[in-house]
């Protein structure tokens, strides 16, 4: 089977750390580079965390590449980052990972964004599950990429509700310009894993124990995430009850993986950027009136999104790296 090129594009707090051991460990990836950007958290920590897991799994010749620091024509977030109660519960600067050993490339985001898909002789995903800054600035400096790159996955947006707003999920909330600018710009094949996917996919309690019996470093590294990530929402914002949590990026990066992990309806989608209750919000033509420009997920197999992740997470690429950081993560 041959493997799938990918470029994945985050602001690396808990859910995209699982989203990057997904990305780099299972056999169906080929982890080209990640780039990060500044969203949860500032970039230069989504910078740091993301060396930290790719070190911690054994994948750090995957290169890491710093992208913007700031909205694409915005000073900072809606609501500054600072102000912002909800990410600074959830989202901790720096993961509980060790130190990297590995430091961040050269290139920034945008430039190697840009060059790798000019060079690309075959086809590259970019996977975007952060704010969108970086694709959209990338496509500013190249127009070509609508048609080079050959698959575009976003997570982000919400129809019925949003996770940072009533209205709006974070990834678009957080850069609405960036994002409004991506679904305008007719790339041929874009898919949209928005919240309303994300959240019938729940990890349990159960389920983090069943990651960490996997025994592997990835396995107890995102089972001592998920529980972190799971206090924290039930602290800030209980989902169904409370004892679970949506692993939005993971999903994302799932359905390169197992297409059938999510049922997706043609639609057009908008981005709303002047809305003083709706800023961020991805409107979806659920009529099918406006000639469709993504497909959208809106139905989710959990149970073999799970599949995916056990799948990925049981794999072992310690390679010359240092096994201690097993024990320390389980600790």
């Amino acid at each position: 089977m041959s493997r799938r090129k990918v470029i994945l594009d985050v602001d690396t707090g808990t859910d995209d750390a699982i989203a990057i051991m997904v990305a780099a460990l299972h056999p169906a990836i080929e982890l080209l580079g990640c780039t990060t950007v500044s969203g949860n958290i500032e970039v230069e920590f989504c910078t740091d965390n993301t060396l930290r897991v790719l070190d911690h799994i054994g994948r750090r010749e995957v290169p890491v590449h710093e992208g913007a620091v700031r909205p694409l024509v915005r000073s900072d977030q809606p609501i500054p980052r600072r102000d912002n109660v909800l990410l600074r519960t959830l989202h901790g600067k720096t993961l509980p990972l060790p130190e990297p050993r590995q430091a961040k490339a050269s290139a920034g985001a945008v430039e190697y964004i840009v060059e790798t898909f000019r060079a690309a002789t075959d086809p590259v995903s970019l996977v975007a599950v952060a704010p969108l800054t970086n694709i959209a600035a990338a496509l500013r400096a190249e127009p070509r990429l609508v048609e080079l790159v050959s698959d575009l996955r976003i997570m982000g947006g919400g129809h019925h509700a949003g996770n940072i707003t009533a209205a709006a999920e974070f990834n678009i909330w957080a850069d609405p310009e960036a994002a409004a600018e991506i679904f305008a710009a007719g790339f041929q094949r874009l898919t949209l894993v928005p919240v309303d996917a994300t959240h019938q996919a729940l990890i349990s309690r159960d389920d983090c124990f069943v990651l960490e019996a996997l025994g592997t470093p990835a396995g107890l590294a995102a089972s001592s995430l998920l529980h972190q990530r799971i206090r924290g929402q039930d602290e800030a914002q209980p989902v169904a009850g409370g004892g679970a949590t949506a692993v939005h990026d993971a999903l994302c990066v799932a359905t390169l993986i197992d297409p059938n992990v999510v049922v997706t309806r043609p639609l057009h989608v908008a981005v709303e950027t002047q809305g003083a209750l709706t800023l961020g919000r991805t409107v979806m033509d659920m009529r099918g009136v406006t000639p469709p420009n993504c497909e959208v997920a809106l139905q989710v197999d959990r149970p073999r999104f799970l599949s995916v992740l056990i799948e990925a997470l049981s794999q072992f690429a310690l390679g010359d790296h240092d096994a201690a950081y097993s024990s320390e993560i389980a600790s």
